[in-house]
């Protein structure tokens, strides 16, 4: 599945050392060929954070709990449920469900939740998530394989693994911010795993923890690589690290050097289709990421991870359409992903 002519990361450095406009046009050039002018999709979602308490330790989140700290909770079936009711009321349509590392939770945890998922809301509601990080500590705290989770949470009524846990993909970037999550290899190896199961995947960067442009061509060329093999990425998402109340501490890059990312995406990832931009991250200077590269976006009405970490959520789904429209871009709502 190899392309043609793939930017190489001298050619990528080199865009980044001239003239931005230059790199826009490019950027936005190779987005209108997968996506019409003019036009970007969006849905409406919620990231339901179904406990806080997690033992990866991760320098740059806000929102973990030791277990036993009395802060720690894990949320109930009707407390999810009361969430996704919201969500459908609000005109969702995507339920994206993440846990961390709870030493609890073992795999028939998550299969009863799914499956009463699937039974109440068949598939009015996609349930996106765990990340393969996780699955891979369920995996590996229930003793069994990761196969065999994935397959199990398969028939539960999971079809969706996103891209989440990876942030930077160089093994010296993992083992300064959470190495406790696994190496680059064991992250690709488990997507990979997981689409040849035939799960649809998604991919993402966090960027802003004080990497080099060289480290995030190097995440961006790991992922690049394993999609020529399989093609199993359906969109990639690029978001910036907040780092309110972390252990990581550090500052927000700005807006400016996010839309160049962005472009570097676009261009670096012929192979994947969709380029989606964070809203949530961003706030209302994100549509500006879709004349840079970007085709689609997110409507996130609650993140408790993020939030802590200093992000601020717009519910209000009619105003970021308007953020979208005052871009001069026609937001066009999408279904999640191809229920099955």
């Amino acid at each position: 599945m190899t392309q043609k002519n793939q930017l190489t990361q001298e050619e990528a450095l080199t865009l980044l050392r001239g003239n931005p406009e230059i790199m826009r046009l490019r950027a936005h050039e190779k987005r209108c060929a997968h996506s019409p002018d003019g036009t970007a999709t969006y849905l409406v979602m919620r990231i339901v954070s179904t406990t806080n308490v997690c033992i990866a330790n991760c320098s740059y989140c806000a929102f973990y709990r030791r277990p036993h700290d009395p802060e720690g909770y894990v949320l109930t079936q009707e407390e999810i449920f009361q969430k996704c009711d919201a969500l459908l009321a609000a005109g969702g349509s995507l339920v994206a469900m993440e846990g961390g590392f709870h030493p609890k939770l073992k795999i028939d945890h998550y299969e009863t939740l799914f499956y009463a998922m699937r039974e109440r809301y068949g598939n009015a509601l996609e349930i996106y998530g765990p990340t393969i990080v996780e699955v891979i500590f369920i995996a590996r705290n229930s003793k069994i394989s990761l196969e065999e989770a994935l397959q199990r949470l398969w028939q539960a009524g999971l079809r969706w693994i996103p891209g989440g846990g990876a942030e930077i993909l160089t093994d010296q970037w993992r083992q300064e911010l959470s190495p406790r999550k696994y190496s680059v290899k064991e992250y690709l190896d488990g997507m990979e795993l997981a689409q040849r199961l035939g799960y649809g995947t998604t991919a993402t960067m966090v960027i802003g923890f004080g990497e080099t442009w060289e480290d995030r061509l190097e995440h961006l060329e790991q992922l690049r690589a394993l999609q020529n093999k399989t093609g199993g990425f359906k969109s990639f998402l690029l978001w910036t690290y907040q780092p309110d109340h972390t252990a990581l501490r550090g500052s927000r890059i700005s807006n400016e050097e996010y839309l160049k990312a962005v472009a570097l995406s676009r261009l670096y990832l012929d192979n994947i289709p969709v380029i989606r931009a964070s809203f949530l991250t961003q706030g209302d200077q994100g549509p500006l990421a879709l004349t840079w590269g970007a085709s689609d976006f997110d409507i996130v009405l609650e993140d408790k991870v993020t939030e802590l970490a200093g992000a601020k959520i717009e519910s209000n789904v009619e105003k970021v359409l308007n953020w979208v429209r005052g871009a001069g871009i026609t937001p066009i709502k999408r279904e999640p992903f191809g229920l099955s």
